[in-house]
């Protein structure tokens, strides 16, 4: 089996373990995502989530709060359960399939990273002694992402009869909920209202609107047989709401009949014309052979993977699983600037569907080196929100700049606790950081022109009105770092250095637009003058960045090291996450991180400090970080490499690549973390491939842990595609396509025209 096939042999039917391969066999392509669930579904008396999501799809929910407070939030935004078409029933001569009665005599899911697909395979024999191999095959295309195509194949094995293939088109949904978890929806809601439900050319639609937000969505299904000569009868009976269509079909054993449902899905966040464009886009597909729609989605992926690949040599399982979460990121992904990548991607209903900082900090990198077009839309949904965080920022008293909201799908703030949520300004950092990332990579001063610099001008001015000027020093108070264990601080490291950055490349953008012409359309859209960049500077120079000479470390914020020290060697494991067990005062009173924070801050602002500085603060911070958040292990693994540390950053990394297929956080049910899935990414590029793009340029510090044989990976830089490989002997770095670069590699400058290979050197981290 190879990297790019996830197949579980004879899988458990315990009721946990389906709920874990719902997400892990999900199918998604950026704007709809299904999860895994069984066609005939479960038992009476199981759980599961019977989920089809649409990216940026969303209704309004009412926001609770006790007491009336100015700036509270009292309504979010939620993504939406819509209508589910996955359902399939299937009858042997009256008996009712279904994987929990009769005999499975063998079964096997597989998920194909090459080809698209999932499919469920089945080898079962009925109460009867009926036997008969079921083979259903999924796929949600890349190529036309409003289609999500089921083909159902029958094999009987030892008899000939009749069967019923009972295929439903279900639009009364609701979201799933769990009041015991903070990371889901907490109440019921009925969110989609059914509208109309009609027949047309032998299809069925459903038109559903949204409770509160105006919102509409037309789910439209049609269903085929590719082998009509063996239906005896179908019918299509409708109801509001519902459709379902009967086929009955002649069997003859050891020959296979195969039916072909397609579903359609147009919303009116991204179609003009929900009903009539699926309705156009559902005739023009069925009008395709299918294998043509398979084709597609397998020519998508090879140039997907041409661009993106990535190996681990010496390790399949940890390469699998490193596959497995890239594959991921291009399932979550918006394709448009409409949607971004929710913290569960489309595989669940975890964080209700939002939009994270998760996207700027752990998932754009990767698109930022292997797919500029996606790269621009994550940045494009940002600029298309801008507005909504300047009112943001209005609102939290700010007189100018952009403050995002914490978490969000159309633009306005969605966190109800504000101390983990609103306060954690840096998220106007990071939007702008990953701007200014994404122009390092490309040189794309044009799209700076467009959007780009925009962001980066209004995040810099929020930190201009946020901030105060002490004792000649810029400070910034009541703020919240990345660590959700330390809330509303004043000076924390990273949100500092961040504003520090923010600020210069304000300056800088404006000044490389201006000489190159173009800065005119920036200046009229805000109003930035040259006196306003060189008070970005002159700022920028004076920011606080904390630092404690007996420790030789930068303290998390100005009272993080006058606090107790929390024995995170000593945390039971049932008391983990500590979030879930203990008040968030009790936390806040503690030295104890939920993740990197300062590390972080080290890795993605590395020039700020010295090499000793970062190391002792590495150390320092690894004593207390319980990596709760699945944002942490990657990051830890990076500094680790770039301090030498190389069997450490091997464990890190190890835990961050397999968290979601082994279920390490034991919440993978609720849906995967793309956040850390674009850490892993970073784990192997960053981390042990020592990549970085800075101002200066482009350079590598490659090493290489000892269970590994080596690995190789590819990306994009200015107008060129690059490959490093990395072998126990030597570092190959090869010029695929475009111009020659200049590149410094262990702290060497080389011109690279064609192929460089240097020796392997030890100790390369440091």
């Amino acid at each position: 089996m190879d990297k790019y096939t996830l197949c579980a042999e004879d899988f458990s039917l315990d009721n946990q373990e389906l709920l874990l391969g719902e997400t892990l066999f999900h199918n998604a392509n950026g704007y709809l995502g299904v999860r895994g669930c069984f066609e005939e579904g479960y038992p009476q008396g199981f759980s599961q989530v019977r989920g089809t999501y649409i990216n940026g799809f969303y209704d309004f929910a009412y926001m609770g709060q006790a007491e009336k407070l100015h700036g509270l939030v009292e309504e979010k935004q939620t993504i939406l359960n819509v209508a589910d078409t996955q359902t399939i029933t299937l009858k042997l001569e009256g008996e009712t399939f279904s994987m929990f009665e009769g005999t499975v005599m063998k079964s096997r899911r597989v998920l194909d990273m090459r080809k698209g697909i999932t499919l469920r395979e089945i080898w079962w024999e009925s109460p009867g002694g009926r036997q008969v191999r079921i083979k259903i095959t999924r796929m949600a295309s890349f190529v036309d992402t409003s289609l999500f195509l089921v083909r159902y194949e029958l094999e009987p094995l030892n008899f000939d009869g009749t069967a019923e293939l009972v295929s439903a088109h279900i639009g009364d949904v609701k979201n799933f909920f769990d009041p015991n978890d903070p990371r889901v929806a907490g109440e019921e809601i009925q969110h989609i209202l059914i509208g109309e439900t009609w027949e047309d050319g032998g299809a069925s639609y459903i038109l559903s609107n949204t409770s509160k937000s105006g919102k509409t969505v037309c789910s439209a299904v049609k269903n085929a047989a590719e082998e009509p000569e063996q239906v005896e009868a179908h019918g299509l009976s409708l109801e509001k709401g519902l459709a379902r269509e009967t086929f009955r079909v002649k069997l003859v054993r050891r020959k296979c009949f195969r039916l072909l449902k397609y579903t359609v899905l147009c919303d009116s966040c991204h179609f003009a014309d929900p009903a009539g464009q699926a309705k156009e886009k559902l005739e023009a597909l069925t009008a395709q052979p299918a294998k043509a729609l398979y084709e597609g989605q397998e020519r998508y992926l090879d140039a997907f993977w041409d661009t993106c690949e990535i190996d681990v040599y010496g390790d399949g399982e940890l390469n699998r699983a490193l596959t497995y979460n890239v594959y991921q990121l291009l399932q979550s992904v918006t394709k448009d600037r409409y949607g971004n990548i929710a913290a569960k991607g489309l595989s669940g209903e975890g964080y209700e569907g939002h939009y994270f900082w998760d996207t700027e900090m752990y998932i754009l990198p990767f698109f930022t080196l292997t797919n500029r077009e996606i790269a621009r839309n994550l940045i494009g949904y940002r600029y298309q929100i801008l507005e909504n965080a300047r009112e943001n920022a209005r609102q939290m008293g700010h007189k100018q700049g952009a403050l995002y909201p914490w978490r969000t799908i159309m633009g306005s703030e969605c966190s109800g606790y504000f101390p983990s949520g609103t306060a954690a300004y840096h998220i106007s950092g990071d939007v702008a950081y990953s701007v200014v990332a994404y122009y390092l990579a490309s040189g794309d001063l044009e799209f700076m022109e467009q959007c780009g610099a925009e962001i980066v001008v209004e995040t810099a001015r929020l930190w201009m009105d946020l901030g105060c000027w002490y004792q000649g020093k810029f400070h910034i108070n009541e703020v919240t770092g990345p660590d959700e264990y330390t809330c509303m601080v004043n000076n924390n490291y990273y949100t500092n250095a961040l504003a520090k950055y923010n600020l210069i490349w304000a300056a800088k953008l404006y000044g490389r637009l201006k000489e190159a012409g173009k800065a005119d359309g920036l200046a009229e859209r805000t109003g930035l003058t040259d006196g306003e960049a060189e008070a970005f500077v002159k700022t920028a120079e004076a920011v606080f960045l904390p630092y404690d000479e007996e420790l030789g470390i930068n303290p998390q914020d100005d009272s993080f090291l006058q606090k107790k020290l929390w024995d995170v060697s000593a945390i039971p494991e049932e008391d983990k996450p500590l979030l879930l067990h203990h008040h968030p005062l009790e936390l806040y009173r503690y030295q104890v991180c939920k993740q990197a924070d300062t590390v972080l801050a080290h890795f993605i602002l590395e020039e700020e400090e010295d090499l000793e500085t970062i190391r002792k603060s590495y150390a320092y911070y690894e004593k207390v970080t319980t990596h709760d958040s699945s944002l942490s292990s990657c990051i830890f693994s990076i500094m680790a490499a770039r301090l030498g540390m190389v069997e450490k950053a091997y464990g890190y990394f190890g835990d961050s690549a397999k968290m979601d297929l082994y279920n390490a956080h034991k919440n993978t049910k609720d849906g995967i973390h793309t956040a850390n899935m674009g850490g892993s990414y970073m784990g192997i590029v960053y981390g042990f491939g020592g990549l970085r793009i800075r101002e200066q340029g482009l350079s590598l510090r490659p090493c290489l842990p000892k269970q590994w044989e080596g690995y190789h990976f590819r990306f994009l830089y200015e107008d060129s595609v690059i490959e490093v490989r990395i072998s126990r002997e030597t570092c190959a770095v090869t010029l695929l396509r475009g111009t020659e670069k200049e590149i410094v590699i262990y702290d060497r400058p080389y011109v690279l025209r064609d192929r460089i290979e240097i020796p392997m050197e030890q100790g390369a981290g440091e």
